[in-house]
């Protein structure tokens, strides 16, 4: 849970570590002090009578201190930035829509129980999409909002929680949802229909089939790559039906006959993860107009920092 609420907050598994790991440092001295252990300094503090809360709150803090040393990073990245995905192990079968060197190339295996474990626990996390939102947010907005919006705890927790009033927490939440909300509403495309849109997506952009491109793409579609300057990505987002469609059938030639397509769940949702000579260098997420098979969003994420963790 721990791992889920700061991840929330930071959009990056490295720090999200590095916030748990100062935040056991604190409850070890904390639990160290309370039951005098040798070695202990300083009089025995009281027992934590709710070591959650306490968890939480420390976690949460140290996340927005955090976010300080994010932000300055973010200023030298290059190209656009998009949250670090939480990738889980292989899922589903074959596919039989595509053909040529994608034919059977969308296959799935069944993961180790623990890492399905795992990452059943951090699919708890919202979706990427929802992520590049909260990144517009202050850091206190997004702590308010994925506190009480997010997890569930109530305006008095979260004031307690952000050492703030419970008026002040009620604005913050308030215009946080408002923001959120006029820039993505509240939607979750079918698991089914996300990932049948994506092999239509697929056959068509890796077979160049500008036509059946132009039928998928909502008009404002985005696409958006972060490469971060260590693989292919773009420079900007680009946006627009006609501009996404010719670049994506541009770029078909260049994939090869090694090219394979495994289905992974990312940040809970059906996504593709690309490898090359079995090397993983690419993960897809789309992203879906509400009540629509129409794609609102691209996300293509490859540089190589974000993906060290594939399991």
């Amino acid at each position: 849970m721990l791992f889920s609420l700061v991840y929330d907050l930071l959009g990056s598994v490295a720090d999200t570590e590095d916030v748990l790991q100062d935040t056991w440092l604190a409850w070890a001295a904390r639990a160290t002090r309370t039951t005098g252990a040798t070695g202990a300094t300083g009089p025995a503090a009281e027992p934590i009578e709710h070591p959650k809360a306490y968890l939480v709150r420390i976690a949460v803090n140290r996340a927005l201190a955090q976010r300080a040393a994010v932000s300055r990073r973010r200023e030298t990245y290059v190209g656009p930035w998009l949250p670090e995905p939480l990738i889980g192990p292989p899922t589903g079968s074959p596919s039989e829509s595509l053909t040529g060197s994608l034919t059977g190339s969308l296959a799935g295996s069944d993961g180790a129980a623990g890492d399905a474990a795992l990452a059943a626990e951090r699919a708890e996390s919202v979706s990427l999409a929802l992520l590049v939102v909260l990144e517009t947010l202050s850091p206190l907005e997004r702590a308010a909002f994925v506190l009480h919006e997010v997890f569930g705890y109530t305006g008095p927790e979260v004031a307690a929680i952000l050492g703030r009033s419970p008026a002040a927490v009620r604005q913050l939440v308030k215009r946080a949802r408002a923001h959120v909300r006029s820039r993505r509403p509240r939607y979750e495309p079918e698991p089914g229909l996300r990932r049948q849109v994506t092999e239509r997506f697929l056959a068509a952009a890796l077979g160049g089939d500008l036509a059946a491109l132009l039928r998928l793409l909502a008009p404002d579609v985005t696409l958006v790559g972060d490469g971060g300057g260590k693989a292919p990505g773009g420079r900007r987002p680009l946006t627009g039906r006609t501009k996404v469609a010719r670049l994506l059938t541009a770029l078909a030639p260049e994939s090869g006959p090694g090219l394979s397509l495994t289905w992974r769940d990312v940040n809970g949702a059906p996504a593709v993860l690309f490898s090359a000579s079995g090397r993983p260098f690419a993960v897809l997420v789309l992203d879906l107009l509400p009540d629509s098979d129409l794609i609102s969003g691209i996300h293509a994420i490859s540089n190589p920092d974000k993906l060290r963790l594939l399991p």
